[in-house]
């Protein structure tokens, strides 16, 4: 038998605030998952016809051995900039 008496908490604090405290992984996750919708939304407007995504689609469906020596003289290009 214990004959000490537990102590209350301070009247300042909350005794639930452990429940409402969100852990920092999930403020981490909540803010990767906005960062998501909104690369997703600018890819999805990126890809209505017309629009730049769509027409860089289309181009390599067309000539896709010429947009793969268009991608390669521009990696080459940056590449050597970057040195």
């Amino acid at each position: 038998m214990n004959d000490e008496i537990p102590l209350s908490p301070p009247m300042y604090e909350d005794p639930d605030a452990v429940l409402y405290r969100k852990p920092r992984t999930t403020d981490a996750i909540d803010a990767l998952k906005s960062a998501i919708a909104r690369v997703q939304a600018a890819i999805d407007a990126g890809r209505q016809p017309g629009m730049p995504l769509s027409v860089l689609s289309n181009v390599a469906k067309e000539a896709p051995l010429g947009s793969l020596a268009i991608a390669f003289l521009l990696g080459v290009a940056i590449g050597r900039r970057s040195r």
